[in-house]
């Protein structure tokens, strides 16, 4: 089948969320009287999340002492107050959703971020206002790396998942696309985790930058002019 509608991850794809994520959880590290993440930590462990982000400041002992729950709670209540602070869409991403929506050319956004931080992280960037669906960690009982968010996705769009492509930063982006059945392409240019190798991911594609995704999906998918 011809592609026909485009999913997108949010962080590390979409979005470079690392210096409002990071500060954060650099937050809570710093209450503790702990040296804060630098930005290449940042730039390699934002994807994995929350807990990932505290556990590469905060020592094992002093989790157990305090609990990654209470701790996550602090980061996310900090990150819900400032989530737009740095957070920037990276370079070509207007461009390419102009594309999207000129040629009427279905799109979404599929993470693993909890609804009550991606939806009003969206609502603060206009270039969202176009997107047909949204899926984030809570709007179904399975998250990324199950393929369930993308297959719910695909029939919001009103199309089988194997007219859709699923772009991401991480290896469980690739592994859900997979899973449902969607060609993957792997966002070299986003997140990725230290000791990962994209290579390894199976991805059916890989673009390091969002120019290249660009050209590659004006070439692959079916817009109808």
């Amino acid at each position: 089948m011809s592609i026909k509608g485009v999913l997108f991850d949010l962080d590390g794809t979409l979005l470079d969320t690392a210096g409002d994520m990071g500060a954060a959880a650099n937050h809570v590290i710093a209450s503790l009287g702990l040296p804060t993440l630098s930005d290449d930590v940042l730039q390699c462990t934002t994807s994995d999340g929350s807990y990932a982000l505290l556990r590469a400041g905060i020592d094992e002992a002093l989790i157990e002492q305090h609990g990654i729950e209470v701790l996550r709670g602090q980061m996310l209540a900090f990150y819900g107050q400032n989530l737009c602070h740095h957070t920037r869409p990276y370079e070509g991403v207007p461009e390419l959703l102009d594309w999207l929506n000129r040629y009427d050319i279905p799109w979404g956004i599929v993470t693993n971020k909890p609804s009550a931080l991606t939806v009003p992280l969206l609502a603060e960037l206009p270039l969202f206002d176009n997107c047909r669906v949204t899926v984030s960690s809570d709007t179904l009982v399975f998250k990324k790396p199950h393929p369930a968010p993308l297959l719910f996705a695909a029939e919001r769009l009103v199309m089988a998942p194997q007219q859709c492509v699923y772009i991401g930063d991480h290896k469980r982006d690739i592994e859900a696309g997979r899973a449902a059945g969607m060609t993957t392409i792997a966002a070299i240019w986003g997140y990725i985790s230290a000791g990962e190798d994209p290579n390894n991911w199976q991805a059916d594609h890989q673009t390091p930058t969002v120019l290249s995704l660009f050209n590659w999906l004006k070439d692959a998918v079916d817009v109808k002019r």
